[in-house]
Formats: structure tokens, C-alpha cells, sequence
């Protein structure tokens, strides 16, 4: 399916590019697509088409990723990040809208919170929630920043299989597919598609192993009356079942799913998965 391109200035200037998978403009409430931490819109294309058939979908850059500008390390910042996404939303004329926030975009949908709880229809936390567990906060400190030199698509699928684990059921076409979401191509090799400042502000790994990484148990607390629903990948390394658990227990309307196979994070398109959307677009769009 087509979409258009938009880019659109941030308040310091800073160029934010988001998909907009028109759909129906004035149909159901539309889909504000958040990825992940060193991810782009390019992770939506797995779902966005399908998704667009009902209702609008707008999948986003965050400053520093994919096609959005490269700005200063220090503004990479979930606050900041919102901020972005709203001004874009603005600048479109989007009002209500629903998140589907994959990992970092799923921590951006809490920081939201705070800022545009009245227009949050719903929330999809694609491997995320108020508490990250050690492991994978360790797993992606040992990559991030880094600019690695592939010499083909075989060496990036390669990089790729070792950075993420838990995907062991992908044969070769996926993982190809994977890579060519995560990785932009540049005079015909595959490059990483972020800014190696984004690392700058990411957590230590003497903060991690501390335990200093801030927990957002309170913004999911600001949610509970947004109907949300948790995908879980069965082998993610950074969300836990026990906080799954401890989730439900903070917010009432929430509904969670495991999804086979999958580390962190689910592609959005597995059976499972597409079950559990649609179950959640359902009370969504009720209100």
C-alpha cells in the first residue's frame, strides 16, 4: 500500500519525517506508530497496510533515526520524543489518536501521558512496560553507538542474528526482511539507520547493573482507564512475565499476550499478535 511522506520541522528546527498510511481519513480513531529505540517507521510496514485498511496510520522517526535529522545527543529523550510526536499530530490536524509503541515508542507512550492523556484512545506495548529487566538493557548497551561496515546483506543478517536473540524459528527470507527494517543501504551496503549519539543518553552499564534505571510504574498507573493490551515476545530478555503480572495489577483495563517465537521485540504480525489487535482496536474505537 502507498503512503505519503511528510516532513515536518521540530520547535529547534530538527526536520521529523513520519509514513502516513492515509486509510480513511474520517473513519475510526487513527493509529500513531512509536518504534523502538534504534528502530524506525520501516518496523510498521508489517502492519501498517493492513491496519491502514480501516482507519488512518502515521508511523514515525524519531529525531536521530531513519530519515528524521540528526540533532544534538542530548535531545534524544523520551520527553523530547513526545513533545516531536505531538507537534507533528498537531501540525496534521490529528486530535484522538491510538499508540501502538514498540520498545522505546512504548516508554514514549507513558511520557505521553503526562502531557496528552485526554487524546490517547489506546495503547499497544509491543515489549515494554514500566520496568525493564537487566539483561536486555545490557544486551543493547553492548551494540548501541556502534556504526558497523557490512560488506553485503549477508553480514548485516549476520549481525543482526547475534544481537538478537530469541528468533531462532526465522529462516533466511526473514531474517533478510528483519535486516533490511532495521538497516538503510548506502552506495549498495547495509549501514545502521541512527545516529551513534544516541547511545550518549542511554543508561550505563554501571547504572544498569545498579539498578539505576527509572521505573514508570506511575505514568502506567495515569492510564488505567485507556484500554491498552501488552504483546510479549516468549523469549524477550527485557519484559519479564512477572512484570506483565505486576502490570495488570496497576492498570485495569489492560489485556496481555505471549507470542511464540519471538525475542524482544514481536513483528506485530504474527497470528497471535493480529488477534490481539484487533480484539484491542475493538475497545478502542467503543471508547
Amino acid at each position: 500500500m502507498d503512503y505519503a511522506e511528510h516532513f515536518i520541522a521540530a520547535a529547534d528546527g530538527t526536520q521529523l519525517y513520519a509514513r502516513d498510511y492515509a486509510g480513511k481519513r474520517s473513519g475510526p480513531v487513527p493509529i500513531v506508530c512509536l518504534p523502538g529505540l534504534t528502530r524506525n517507521a520501516k518496523d510498521f510496514e508489517t502492519i501498517a497496510p493492513r491496519l491502514a485498511e480501516t482507519r488512518r496510520v502515521l508511523a514515525f522517526d524519531f529525531r536521530g533515526r531513519g530519515r528524521s535529522g540528526r540533532a544534538d545527543p542530548a535531545t534524544y529523550r523520551p520527553d523530547q520524543e513526545v513533545a516531536d510526536t505531538l507537534h507533528v499530530l498537531d501540525t496534521l490536524g490529528i486530535q484522538r489518536f491510538a499508540i501502538i509503541g514498540t520498545s522505546r515508542g512504548g516508554i514514549a507512550a507513558m511520557v505521553m501521558a503526562t502531557r496528552a492523556l485526554p487524546r490517547m484512545a489506546g495503547v499497544l506495548f509491543n515489549d515494554i512496560g514500566p520496568r525493564i529487566d537487566k539483561a536486555g538493557l545490557l544486551r543493547i548497551r553492548t551494540y548501541l553507538g556502534t556504526d558497523p561496515q557490512f560488506a553485503g546483506w549477508h553480514e548485516a543478517v549476520a549481525a543482526l542474528k547475534s544481537s538478537n536473540p530469541g528468533f531462532d524459528a526465522l529462516n533466511e527470507a526473514e531474517w533478510l526482511a528483519f535486516a533490511r527494517r532495521v538497516y538503510r543501504e548506502v552506495n549498495g551496503s547495509p549501514r545502521a539507520d541512527y545516529d551513534p549519539g544516541l547511545a550518549q543518553n542511554f543508561p550505563s552499564v554501571a547504572d544498569i547493573e545498579a539498578g539505576k534505571v527509572p521505573e514508570l510504574w506511575p505514568l502506567l498507573g495515569m492510564m488505567a482507564d485507556v484500554p491498552s493490551l501488552v504483546l510479549r515476545g516468549e523469549h524477550s530478555d527485557l519484559l519479564s512475565a512477572a512484570i506483565v503480572e505486576a502490570m495488570h495489577q496497576q492498570h485495569r483495563r489492560l489485556t496481555s499476550v505471549t507470542v511464540r517465537d519471538r525475542g524482544h521485540v514481536p513483528f506485530l504480525d504474527e497470528p497471535e499478535s493480529l488477534a490481539a489487535i484487533d480484539a484491542w482496536l475493538t475497545l478502542v474505537d467503543a471508547g
